[in-house]
């Protein structure tokens, strides 16, 4: 259905700015409720069933535990970077930095990149490493030389705290997108993406997540390629052609001067002060090799050299992906800031800004429609819940590898289960995790969700990066030093996302100005989790932190050789 047929209503105008983080839109709440979109409605009912397919067919092979968390380790390298990036690509990163680059212009160039430059340090310092020494998820890894109850209990709570927060944006997104495209009332696109999901985990486990990643990725790189291309036909291959059109249009839009609108060419419209924008670049770098359901894909290939592969060609299809929303974003202000049919007249009439029908956060999928028509807007929109699909999966996955693999196998029950019973307790387990999501996913509809995602990375740059890494590198990292400098870089993240502007202000309330004056709490947090672990791990002489250090030499041969890794292998 044409979007010039819909009356013009509001979704919060959203700069995807909080926490220093761009997500999905920070006031989904407002969206109201549209006209049934059935092009789009008929595209995902296609790539469900299709999906669902998959899943049955991955059931069959779905039989134990390495089955259920790694795919038994049978996916190449090829395949798991493409569901890598299927996992990574979200649709916040596809909406929100399109929407980004069409209403700041420069800068969102900064945030593709920022989300592209963590993936070398996954490549030379974590892939390697983890698939050699872990088993199913990054606690294996923390753990492997120290004491298991405390290290597995941290890792487990730090990455259930970033599933957590990074969860619920998506269910919230899911939600008001569909109410917004699809024209379905927003409890039940709630519940429909829940339960979804949970029939992906739950019968199919690793294999259809990875197809369903896969598949979604295919279909996100195709529709936005396609957008790009006929944004650059329009200005004949030529990006000076391009970026020109799109000052003229920026200046005549926005009513100010080409010398104005010229700005929007070079950076520094959105990072406060030299401070936020250090905190946002060590939370984009360095979260990614924290968190725990990207990381979790590198015990689904069979070797070290698969996973190495697998990251190369994940870099290669997300820089390529974040390039295209940067051109996307252009194509947006050229094709759709100056076309009646997709502006809020009544909105901007009120704030005196451009405003689009469905809200900023809608530019892509506007600009597929003043690019390809009906058909081809109905198709972008079924891609964008679909990626809301695959990440949530991927995200209940490690979420319940987190519950049944640490917390009840190895910490409450010291190991002392069987896979069966592991196996049934990780179903429990997803299915409690579907049903926890569906509530907050209700309950936060008209709450500011950007800050949630931004935690996610925060926490984990800031909890699980630090532990991670040092527990491969250092020989000197003890239990203590682990526990208490994670605890401390969990604790501070989320106590300065909480006192920050995007959380004491915007979303509660308390008063009109933030206790916290930034917005990022990676450049505080991490380095005191870095100083934490390493303090209390020097001063650290108890026999079993000595035994500790002799243990690094054999976690050091089996991390460079893989000797003694394999996807079933107890260490």
């Amino acid at each position: 259905m044409k979007w010039n047929s819909l009356k013009a209503q509001a979704l919060a105008a959203s700069t995807l700015l909080m926490s220093g983080m761009v997500m999905a839109g920070p006031d989904l709440g407002a969206a109201e409720q549209q006209p049934t979109n059935w092009h789009a409605i008929i595209m995902f009912v296609i790539f469900v069933a299709f999906t669902l397919v998959i899943t049955k067919w991955a059931a069959k092979q779905t039989t134990s535990t390495t089955d259920f968390y790694t795919a038994g380790g049978g996916i190449s390298g090829f395949q798991n970077g493409l569901a890598i990036a299927g996992d990574y690509m979200s649709a916040a990163s596809f909406l929100g930095i399109s929407a980004l680059v069409f209403s700041s212009g420069f800068d969102g160039l900064l945030y593709s990149l920022g989300f592209m430059v963590g993936w070398p340090i996954v490549l030379f310092l974590v892939a390697e490493r983890l698939r050699n020494l872990g088993k199913f998820n990054l606690s294996d890894v923390v753990s492997f030389r120290l004491a298991e109850k405390p290290v597995r209990t941290l890792a487990a709570v730090s990455s259930l705290v970033v599933v957590a927060f990074y969860l619920i944006a998506q269910m919230v997104g899911a939600g008001q997108l569909i109410k917004l495209l699809f024209g379905l009332n927003y409890n039940i696109a709630v519940v429909i993406v829940g339960l979804l999901m949970m029939a992906y985990v739950i019968f199919g486990g690793m294999l259809a997540t990875t197809w369903v990643q896969i598949i979604k990725a295919v279909m996100l790189l195709s529709g936005a390629s396609f957008m790009a291309f006929m944004v650059m036909k329009g200005v004949g291959f030529s990006f000076t052609e391009m970026f020109d059109q799109s000052i003229h249009i920026f200046s005549k839009v926005h009513d100010i001067t080409l010398a104005e609108a010229g700005n929007i060419m070079g950076p520094g419209k959105l990072a406060a002060n030299p401070l936020d924008a250090i905190s946002l670049g060590l939370a984009l770098m360095f979260g990614t090799a924290g968190l725990p359901h990207i990381l979790m894909r590198f015990f689904t290939v069979k070797d070290a050299k698969e996973a190495r592969k697998s990251v190369v060609v994940a870099t290669g299809f997300i820089g390529y992906f974040y390039l295209l929303t940067f051109i996307i974003g252009f194509g947006a202000i050229m094709y759709v800031s100056n076309n009646p049919q997709f502006l809020d007249v009544a909105k901007m009439a009120v704030t005196g800004k451009l405003e689009l029908v469905g809200g900023n956060n809608m530019a892509a999928v506007h600009l597929s429609d003043a690019l390809g028509g009906d058909l081809f807007m109905g198709f972008i929109s079924a891609v964008a819940f679909a990626t809301i699909l695959a990440v949530v999966a991927g995200l209940t996955l490690s979420g319940a590898s987190a519950i049944s693999h640490d917390l009840y196998a190895n910490v409450f029950k010291k190991g002392q289960t069987t896979p069966e019973s592991e196996l049934r307790m990780s179903k429990i387990a997803t299915l409690g995790l579907a049903i926890f999501a569906m509530i907050l996913g209700i309950l936060f509809e008209k709450q500011n969700v950007a800050f949630m995602v931004g935690l996610a990375f925060s926490v984990a740059a800031c909890a699980n990066f630090p532990v991670l890494v040092l527990s491969m590198f250092w020989k000197g990292l003890t239990t203590r030093g682990a526990v208490i400098g994670g605890v401390v870089g969990l604790g501070l993240a989320v106590l300065l996302i909480v006192l920050s502007k995007a959380v004491w202000v915007d979303t509660l309330g308390i008063s009109d100005t933030p206790i916290n004056p930034f917005n990022g709490p990676a450049i505080f947090a991490m380095p005191l989790s870095f100083f934490c672990c390493w303090l209390f791990s020097v001063t650290d002489n108890s026999a079993r932190a000595q035994a500790e250090r002799k243990a690094f030499d054999a976690q050091y041969v089996r991390s460079m050789t893989g000797i003694g890794a394999s996807g079933a292998s107890d260490h």
